[in-house]
């Protein structure tokens, strides 16, 4: 089994005292045992920072058993399509929720303006479009936006 590994879970066990660092320890020695562990460029550039050289990085993603895999033309497409979705409900006063996917129009009660909203940006749609073309499932604590916008994709959560 191939399993994407969103960024925030590899930080619950990157950093000290995260109070999800001992489920998604588990999470990931679980998927670990099961086959691979993947990630894509986005994460893999989001969690650069964490190391004081390429080298001790590259040392960190050998140890783990995780491994880059480039997006391809499929995947890149298929974020920049479901981005394009996402922000034109999001321009019509439509919000998703960040735990479950749900869509909802919000309006202003006193004169039905739909409300408008900061756009996520690109790198979640990345993310999500390379689990779903390279990966049977991603493991992550963002649900809202791969359940709201990656319906076919299997999310495994730490929660």
């Amino acid at each position: 089994m191939i399993a994407a590994v969103d960024t925030n879970i590899i930080l619950d066990v990157l950093i000290p005292d995260e109070p999800f660092g001992q489920s998604s320890r588990a999470l990931l020695d679980h998927y670990i045992s099961r086959g691979q562990l993947v990630i894509c460029e986005v994460v893999y550039a989001e969690l650069a920072s964490m190391f004081r050289s390429e080298d001790q990085f590259a040392r960190f993603l050998a140890e783990t058993g995780i491994r880059l895999i480039s997006s391809n033309a499929r995947s890149l497409y298929l974020a920049g399509v479901k981005w394009t979705e996402y922000a034109r409900k999001s321009g019509k006063g439509q919000m998703t929720c960040a735990n479950c996917g749900k869509t909802v129009n919000v309006a202003c009660p006193q004169c039905d303006t739909s409300f408008s909203r900061k756009l996520r940006v690109l790198a979640d749609f990345l993310i999500g479009a390379h689990a779903l073309t390279h990966a049977e499932c991603i493991l992550s604590r963002d649900l809202g936006v791969y359940k709201g916008h990656f319906k076919d994709l299997k999310v495994v959560s730490s929660l």
